[in-house]
């Protein structure tokens, strides 16, 4: 298993470890600051991300982030999926993948990565290394299947390209600096104008009396703190939650290939009989891992629906009964989820404070890509 990688599916209790801890937030915002105990981390404004910031480095990659020459057919882009409108996800239940094939997977937002543990579902991948993470979903054939030598002959092509990667890097362009570029500029793609954060800054009108009433539920009643908590509200170990088999996997042809051909690539031995997704095994070979996925950060949740990592559950409403039933039936659940018995009043309180976690809408603005140009024999 990655070292960066920590699975809970074999015994980390989420509900009644926080029912158990009782926690009293008439102090106000301020007292959420402190660790409400039995391992949680404090939940917390976000740093601000650490890492590249050289404007031009950054200017790149919000240009190649949107340019679909850097698919291998030229017809989509990272913001085909990451679309800046729907917080940087794509708003499907599993996302379409390359042109010709079907993906697996919903498709998770970006925003923040540069925060997490873990990224991928499966978790197989460490937030530290945004650059190889660019590099997976530019030559993956699911993703968008592009060789490296092209993209480079591609963007010579361009002379506004060219100038970029000269004034950035100092040199024309290479399949390294693509994949930098892309990551510095998602390295400075991180939530705005949080209402929560406001609201665990001081300002206690940020959020609603409701919203305050969901937030002593999530601590509380809920025990979502349990595995949503620090900055990110995402602990980044891996569970299983019970799901059920996804019909949409494996009653599709296209997906179904695609799935079987993902879990080939990752030396799953069975991989042409599975009928269900088998999440972190199929990286860490553990049994225990089996039906695990990463938890997801609840930052932007109200605008990346669908949720989990088959998108089945359509609403944030849908996705606190779920819970409240104490998740599904599937086989290795863990043994922290049971019923909650949770009111109408405090789910609806609760939804209103998971609003809260979402903040500005931005990079929604036009970008004018560079065209191709013919040049003289022998210049760039």
């Amino acid at each position: 298993m990655p070292s960066f990688l920590k699975s809970a599916c074999i015994g980390k209790s989420s509900a009644g470890v926080i029912l158990a801890v009782g926690i009293a937030l008439a102090g106000g915002p301020g007292a959420l600051m402190g660790d409400p105990g039995a391992g949680t981390r404090p939940l917390a404004p976000l740093p601000k991300a650490a890492g590249r910031s050289d404007p031009g480095q950054v200017a790149l990659g919000r240009l190649l982030f949107r340019d679909g020459r850097l698919s291998g057919d030229g017809s989509i882009s990272c913001a085909t999926c990451h679309d800046p409108a729907r917080g940087f996800a794509d708003g499907l239940p599993l996302s379409k993948g390359y042109p010709g094939a079907l993906y697996f997977r919903n498709t998770p937002t970006v925003l923040n990565a540069a925060h997490g543990r873990a990224l991928y579902w499966d978790g197989r991948l460490p937030s530290s290394d945004l650059p190889t993470l660019v590099r997976d979903h530019l030559s993956e054939a699911h993703f968008m299947q592009a060789d490296g030598r092209l993209l480079i002959e591609r963007l010579k092509q361009m002379p506004v390209y060219v100038r970029a990667f000269r004034e950035a890097f100092g040199g024309e362009p290479t399949y390294g600096r693509i994949l930098d570029s892309v990551a510095a500029y998602l390295q400075t793609l991180q939530s705005r104008d949080v209402p929560f954060d406001l609201y665990l800054q001081g300002e206690e009108d940020a959020i609603t009396p409701a919203a305050r009433r969901g937030l002593e539920v999530f601590r509380g009643k809920a025990g979502c703190v349990a595995c949503h908590d620090g900055p990110m509200l995402s602990d980044g170990e891996l569970h299983n939650l019970g799901l059920p088999r996804s019909p949409q996997i494996f009653d599709s042809p296209e997906r179904s290939v695609t799935f079987r051909r993902f879990l080939k690539t990752l030396g799953v031995e069975r991989y042409d009989t599975l009928r269900e997704d088998i999440g972190a095994e199929a990286v860490t070979k553990l049994d225990s891992d089996r039906g695990c996925f990463r938890t997801p950060t609840l930052r932007e949740v109200s605008r990346t629906a669908p949720y989990m990592h088959d998108g089945s559950i359509a609403t944030l409403e849908a996705v606190v009964e779920f819970y409240d039933r104490g998740g599904g039936d599937g086989v290795g659940k863990d043994a922290g989820l049971r019923p909650l018995g949770l009111t109408p009043p405090e789910k609806e309180d609760l939804v209103e404070f998971l609003r809260t976690l979402s903040g500005a809408v931005f990079e929604t603005e036009p970008v004018e890509l560079p065209a191709y140009e013919i040049l003289p024999l022998g210049e760039r």
